[in-house]
């Protein structure tokens, strides 16, 4: 469920299957489901007692992710026609690094990726038994968001949404900066 709630994530797969097409969409998921598999990795071995106890480490990556969802409305605000790429033939490495640093530098992953998985991880768990938890979360989100990038990609809806791409590009980058501000003011 988590994977499928909007949010930040949700919105770049959108937008950079717009602006790239489906294969910028799918290493946009392949991208965040990597990071979040790295999130999974990290609340499974114990390691996000650590990261959530030190808070400095904390708030580092929640300003970082902060700054980065900044700097990403910032570019889509200010987006113009002739920016988006006529042919996508190398989005597909943009895609893939805003698809893991949009998971990457949200701790809040963490937070909650380690209170899902508190509930399946008692002393007896080997070490085998986390590594699938971990990777399934992973193959989980970035299944999800494969799949939204597919399911738009060649469709009308899609075709409809590129000749709106300016225009959705300052709505989904004043959505960011939105969330930004939230962010901030929660933190």
């Amino acid at each position: 469920m988590g994977a499928i709630s909007p949010g930040p994530s949700l919105i770049v797969v959108l937008r950079n299957t717009i602006s790239g097409g489906k294969r910028q969409g799918v290493m946009t998921a392949l991208g965040h489901g990597i990071g979040l598999g790295i999130y999974a990795f990290i609340a499974v071995m114990g390691l996000s007692s650590l990261l959530i106890a030190n808070e400095n480490i904390f708030n580092l990556l929640q300003w970082s992710g902060i700054l980065f969802l900044i700097w990403l409305a910032y570019n889509m605000i200010l987006t113009k026609q002739l920016d988006l790429p006529s042919i996508h033939e190398n989005s597909s490495h943009k895609g893939f690094f805003e698809g893991f640093i949009i998971a990457f530098l949200n701790p809040k992953i963490l937070v909650f990726l380690t209170a899902v998985f508190s509930q399946f991880i008692n002393p007896e768990i080997t070490n085998l038994g986390r590594l699938i938890i971990a990777s399934l979360a992973g193959v989980i989100d970035t299944t999800w968001y494969v799949f939204v990038a597919t399911l738009l990609a060649g469709t009308t809806i899609l075709e409809k949404m590129k000749a709106k791409a300016v225009i959705i590009d300052r709505l989904i980058g004043i959505i960011l900066l939105i969330l930004a501000i939230l962010l901030i003011i929660n933190t």
